[in-house]
């Protein structure tokens, strides 16, 4: 009796979705206090909103509820839209200047989160470590001192 071959993720078969979309590196304040400078932080794979800002959302919404806009720094992203389709829904995306790092999404009316954006292409551990600064409760650092880390 020869071996069955474990699947692994690299190896074709009907254990893999080559098509599945990676999920988003995020990580969030764990009681969404809002008593700090950033409810989390989130760390895309490349600058290309239309690739990475549906995911984002999707998996915000499972934590927020109905998104219905974001906010970022245009200069930071190629191809920035006024919107966005996620979940069935077009989300607006409205373009401020002044921080690269940060995102702003809203779900209601004066109702905002803030996140911090980890540059794709930073150190996984100098990343790991601004993301879990920017989720902790209370924080306090500005985003250009979490990315020094």
């Amino acid at each position: 009796m020869m071996p069955i071959p474990l699947p692994t993720p690299s190896s074709p078969g009907p254990w893999s979705v080559p098509d599945a979309p990676l999920l988003p590196r995020l990580a969030l304040e764990p009681t969404m206090a809002r008593n700090g400078m950033f409810d989390g932080a989130w760390w895309p794979r490349s600058d290309y909103v239309l690739a990475e800002l549906p995911d984002l959302i999707t998996a915000l919404a499972a934590h927020f509820g109905r998104i219905v806009r974001v906010g970022l720094e245009t200069s930071a992203w190629h191809g920035v839209p006024r919107e966005v389709a996620a979940n069935g829904l077009a989300i607006r995306i409205n373009w401020f200047t002044g921080s690269d790092a940060t995102i702003s999404v809203t779900r209601g009316f004066q109702d905002h989160f803030l996140l911090l954006v980890v540059p794709p292409g930073t150190d996984p551990d100098k990343a790991a470590s601004a993301m879990a600064d920017a989720a902790t409760t209370g924080n306090s650092s500005p985003a250009a001192e979490l990315l020094l880390g």
